[in-house]
This record gives C-alpha cells, sequence and structure tokens, in this order.
C-alpha cells in the first residue's frame, strides 16, 4: 500500500477556516500532498509537499491522523501546518516537480466542495471530521 502525505495549511489570519489549495494545469483543483519518501517521517513529508507546491514555508507541523479511506491502495497522511506569514491571498508558484507546472494558489474555504473532484472530496470531508 502506498503513502501520501496531505498539508493541511490554514491561513495564519485565524479567520474562517480557508486551506491551501491549488489549480493544477492539468488536475483541476487540489491540496497539497505527494508520496511519503522511504524513511521520511509524514508530517516532515507533508511540509516539504506544501513548500515544493505551494511555496509556503511550514514553522511547525502536527500530525491530524491517517486514512485508509481516501483512495484505494493509499493511506494518506493528514498534517496541520503552520505557515510563515505574510502570506498573499493568491499567488503563482512554479513547481519543479512534473516536468515543471506553473500552479495558481489560493487559499480555499474547508467547508466550499464547489469544483473539486474525488479524492479531494473525500480529503476534505476527512479534514473537515478532524478539525472538528
Amino acid at each position: 500500500m502506498s503513502t501520501k502525505a496531505c498539508a493541511v495549511a490554514l491561513h495564519p489570519d485565524g479567520g474562517p477556516l480557508r486551506l491551501a489549495a491549488f489549480r493544477h494545469p492539468l488536475a483541476g483543483l487540489q491540496l497539497p500532498k505527494g508520496t511519503i519518501d522511504p524513511g521520511e517521517h509524514a508530517v516532515r513529508a507533508a511540509a516539504r509537499e506544501l513548500f515544493e507546491e505551494t511555496g509556503l514555508e511550514t514553522l511547525s507541523a502536527v500530525s491530524l491522523g491517517s486514512s485508509a479511506e481516501i483512495v484505494d491502495g493509499q493511506i494518506w497522511h493528514f498534517a496541520l501546518c503552520r505557515v510563515k506569514p505574510p502570506v498573499l491571498d493568491r499567488w503563482r508558484h512554479l513547481c519543479a516537480d512534473d516536468g515543471g507546472h506553473a500552479f495558481d494558489c489560493f487559499w480555499h474555504p474547508l467547508t466550499d466542495r464547489t469544483g473539486w473532484e474525488r479524492p479531494f472530496t473525500t480529503a476534505l470531508d476527512w479534514i473537515k471530521g478532524a478539525m472538528s
């Protein structure tokens, strides 16, 4: 079974829960997530993925838990990441992974599932449950 790390980065203003997200030019709306490298801790992997895919730096991170219900054959590990301010409302980040893509990044309300597809709708539901 493969393991994935998903960063749950909340906007640092303390307002309504908004997560760091991005629009992949080929795959639509996504949360920062990726494969955990051999020997890498899941929380560290989530912080790494957050930086690689959005450019946001993690000041501290804690585990929110794991789920084998997001994608068959995968275990997703979620980490709550406190990001280094200041942050923009929207920004573009050049991701070197996958041949290099420019990701349009933004803060998405946790309760809004508009425009998302599986597995991210399932992940958003899991995060919402973990945060309540």
